[in-house]
This record gives structure tokens, sequence and C-alpha cells, in this order.
């Protein structure tokens, strides 16, 4: 019998669910190693901490909401994936533009906090 790998992602906002339409996308590393190299050729490697993030693409009913999400910067980001994965995103706040597409009745939110984990 197959398992199912992908497909329907549930995503909370502190426990309230919002309507997610397309791609969702968080971390699996919480570092970042780069390639340190001299004349010689490479001699080790360098990390740096990524950033915890959860960044997708959401519906916007009217219950929207909006303000809690534009003013709240201790938000706890969930993200339950059809494969059984969950990503916690910590004291989380967003980030960047916030392009809301009228037409399609769509926005695009990006979420940054203090820790991210996968369980």
């Amino acid at each position: 019998m197959g398992k199912r790998l992908a497909g329907t992602c549930y995503f909370k906002v502190d426990g309230e669910q919002l309507e997610l339409q397309g791609d969702l996308e968080f971390p699996f590393n919480s570092v970042t190693r780069e390639t340190m190299a001299s004349t010689t050729g490479v001699v080790g490697f360098k990390e740096t901490v990524t950033v915890p993030y959860v960044a997708g693409t959401f519906i916007v009913p009217e219950s929207f909401p909006v303000s809690k999400l534009m003013e709240s910067t201790a938000m706890t980001i969930t993200a339950e994936c059809a494969n059984g994965m969950v990503y916690t995103l910590s004291e989380a706040f967003m980030v960047g533009d916030i392009p809301y597409k009228p037409i399609d009745g769509t926005v695009a939110l990006r979420f940054e906090g203090t820790a991210g984990e996968l369980a």
C-alpha cells in the first residue's frame, strides 16, 4: 500500500487555521554551510545561523485576521503536512511586504521567528 507523501497542509496561527491556497515552505536546516577555498583548494566551511521562517500564499476571506497578523510579534505558527511532519515556528512575526491580490483574493505572507522545530 502506498504512503501519502504530499498534499493537504494545515496552517495555524496561534491555533487559528488560515486557508492555505498554494505552496508553503519552511527550512529543514538550522545552519547554512558555505565552502571556504584558497588557492590550494577547499580548506573547510563556515556556518551561519539560518533564520527560521514559514512562507506561503493564503486565501483572504472577510474573517481573515489582518490586524492580528500585522501587529503581533510573538505568534506560534504550525504547519501540519500530509506526510506527518509538523513544523512549529516560535515567537513569530511577519516580515517584508504583504502583497494582497484582490482579483485572486490571496495574500503572500512570510513569518520569521526565534526558533523553528520540525517534528
